[in-house]
């Protein structure tokens, strides 16, 4: 039994459709108690202000946020005995706005993007005393991928060498904490970074505009360690919901827009270092029967390139965009 709702933090790793000589896994963050990987940074942002003594339940806390982490902070405020108001652009789906004012949190929204909801959040912050938790700047965002998402993904892997990470770019903090955690692991690792194809800061230096809901700020978050990255791979809006809508129709595995992406991102990955030659078994059945006739050897296995990915959150959030119709 567990203590809290927050004790409840974690993800399965699926295997999703994979070219043949490599193996694609996703971590499904949408199996959070908030519903994104976002669950897992509003937790410790938290946790770590209480450990400084910067708050205690009953205090103000504010956040601009595209939606998840707003939500995975209304989920830590609700059991921890925070006020919270949350940020946001009126261009986010409805869907977050009512999972926000269902925990109980107050909602402004504002025109513009995350540079005017940030704005307004430090206006909030200076005039009402509101804590905020600065998900672009604040170390235990990134923490809290290196100490539960990796270790994680690194015990759901079993034994076998993980050669690419893949995961989309918003604050930073799934990729930094997570790939750094990962390479500790595996050096020779490729980290891939995901945006949006018409707003690629990283690739190109220049914010744009697009659709795209939680991911692609329009800008390079402190939190985000660029030195860690290999490569970065682009992809369009059209592309990633068109992945989605395959992923839950395929699969049966119901993600958003920026799962999409990492998807599209991690299978041209996988794609590119695949090795056919290879006999990698198809699904996990034949892994275990492979694993028991070789007397626990995986040798052939282990060298089927395996790319890991993040699917941040669930479809559920994004119906009302049309992008399942």
């Amino acid at each position: 039994m567990k203590d809290s709702v927050l004790d409840a933090v974690g993800s399965p790793l699926v295997r999703t459709a994979s070219p043949e000589g490599a193996t694609v896994a996703a971590k499904l963050e949408g199996f959070n108690p908030g519903g994104s990987a976002k669950d897992r940074p509003a937790r410790e942002m938290v946790a770590a202000a209480e450990r400084a003594g910067e708050i205690s339940p009953g205090d103000r806390l504010v956040e601009p946020t595209s939606g998840n982490t707003g939500i995975g902070l209304a989920v830590v405020a609700a059991a921890r005995g925070y006020d919270l108001t949350i940020v946001m652009p009126a261009s986010k789906s409805p869907e977050r706005r009512q999972l926000l004012r269902a925990y109980g949190a107050d909602l402004e929204l504002v025109d513009g993007d995350m540079d005017d909801a940030r704005e307004r959040a430090a206006e909030i912050a200076a005039s009402d005393g509101a804590v905020e938790m600065g998900q672009f700047e604040n170390p235990a965002n990134a923490e809290a991928h290196y100490r539960t998402t990796a270790e994680e993904i690194l015990e759901q892997v079993e034994g076998r060498e993980i050669d690419a990470f893949v995961a989309g770019v918003g604050t930073g903090g799934t990729i930094t904490g997570t790939a750094t955690r990962l390479r500790e692991a595996f050096p020779e690792m490729e980290v891939v970074a995901v945006e949006p194809e018409r707003n690629s800061v990283l690739s190109t230096g220049e914010s744009g505009d697009d659709d795209y809901q939680g991911m692609g700020p329009g800008f390079v978050s402190d939190v985000l360690d660029v030195d860690l990255l290999d490569s970065v791979e682009t992809v369009a809006l059209d592309d990633a919901e068109r992945e989605a809508r395959r992923l839950a129709r395929e699969e049966g595995v119901l993600v958003g827009q920026s799962s999409g992406a990492a998807s599209v991102a991690a299978r041209r990955v996988a794609e590119r270092i695949a090795q056919p030659h290879l006999d990698c078994p198809e699904a996990p059945d034949e892994f275990e029967e492979m694993l028991a006739s070789d007397g626990g050897a995986l040798d052939g296995y282990d060298d089927c390139p395996l790319v890991v990915t993040v699917f941040p959150d669930s479809g559920e959030r994004y119906l009302s965009t049309g992008m399942f119709d």
